[in-house]
């Protein structure tokens, strides 16, 4: 199977070279028998990788369970894994098997690993040396051939040295390790996942929407993402949802991406419970997305202009200078709507906040 065959197979988006160096790693270890350990910033797809090493290793064909770590309270978590016995403890009204039986001659993938509580590190790492283990209230030995696959989105090694979470563990889950990029760190790839995304969002929703426009586009590849993948495809599918026409064009996935994107005078997000560098890119985009709009709008203004000027030259052979032309197409806008703004801003197809830029600097009162 070639790297492009695989991508295709388990649903691996990008052209990166990240991704495509991610990709040789990922088949080369899938065919071993060794643990791995995947890195890799929330959002970033682990599971994805986690997934395609499964599906293209010895142990295919049987099944592969994903747990949680965090999202389990930690007093069940060792039942959740190993299982317990008919009235081992207060709720337990039945036999029950935990995720390592059910994953038995398949593979466990145990994410968020550095959530695990210490006294269950300690019974996991038996596992991994022994294969077996004991329900809870059980006295019989349980043996199980489990492939291990973990992930964190944290350092596990300061996590070694801050004494919440165990070497001996950590030594033993990291024979092969592998760092999924952020999004951030494969830009070229944003395209291809968006519009990935959109195609997922419109077939089974029947929409109309075919594409993205290239400011849209420049808009998603210029962002910081710090949801990652999670937060491209819940932005696509906000914008396919929200978006009036076939396209989703830039002031779509600017109003996501921003927040108070129209109603702010600077357009700045807000600022609550963010940390200072999250704050401080979102104020640069910002900024950068006002001064793009600005230019789309100038040059649209420019070009009505030069359209006026050359019906200008037909008519009476006259020229006059752009600025002119521009001066007076606002005032007879403004002529036209009794001076409402928000009517002339619209005629002209600028924004609000243009055209009072420019009744200034043409001393407009």
């Amino acid at each position: 199977m070639t790297p492009e065959e695989f991508q295709r197979k388990f649903g691996i988006i990008g052209k990166s070279k990240k991704i495509r160096d991610l990709v040789d790693i990922v088949m080369q270890v899938a065919q071993s028998e060794i643990s791995v350990l995947i890195y890799g910033e929330s959002g970033s797809g682990k599971e994805v990788f986690a997934r395609a090493i499964h599906g293209f290793s010895k142990r295919a064909n049987k099944p592969l369970v994903s747990v949680n770590c965090g999202a389990i309270p930690e007093g069940i978590l060792e039942s959740e894994l190993f299982g317990h016995t008919k009235g081992s403890f207060t709720g337990a009204i039945d036999n029950r098997k935990g995720y390592f039986e059910i994953a038995n001659g398949g593979t466990l993938f145990l994410d968020e690993i550095a959530e695990m509580p210490l006294t269950t590190q300690v019974k996991l790492l038996r596992v991994l040396e022994t294969k077996e283990f004991m329900r809870i209230g059980s006295e019989t030995v349980t043996k199980v051939d489990v492939g291990i696959l973990a992930a964190t989105n944290k350092d596990l090694q300061r996590e070694v040295e801050a004494k919440r979470f165990r070497h001996d563990l950590y030594f033993r889950l990291k024979a092969v390790t592998i760092n999924v990029p952020s999004l951030r760190e494969r830009k070229e790839d944003i395209p291809l996942l968006a519009e990935n995304f959109l195609r997922e969002y419109s077939i089974p929703n029947k929409t109309s929407i075919r594409q993205l426009t290239n400011d849209a586009l420049e808009l998603l590849i210029d962002y910081d993402w710090p949801g990652n993948i999670r937060e491209l495809k819940n932005t696509v599918e906000s914008a396919a949802a929200l978006s009036r026409s076939d396209v989703i064009d830039a002031a779509t996935i600017g109003r996501l991406l921003i927040k108070d994107f129209e109603e702010s005078p600077r357009n700045l997000p807000v600022a609550l419970r963010k940390s200072p560098e999250t704050t401080d890119r979102e104020m640069i985009f910002g900024a950068l997305i006002e001064i793009k709009k600005d230019l789309l709008e100038l040059k649209n203004l420019a070009y009505q202009s030069t359209q006026n000027l050359q019906s200008v030259q037909a008519s009476d052979g006259e020229i006059k200078p752009i600025w002119q032309l521009e001066k007076e197409a606002i005032i007879n806008a403004l002529n036209k709507f009794k001076w409402n703004k928000k009517k002339t801003a619209k005629a002209l197809e600028i924004s609000e906040r243009t055209l009072y830029r420019k009744l200034k600097e043409y001393g407009i009162q």
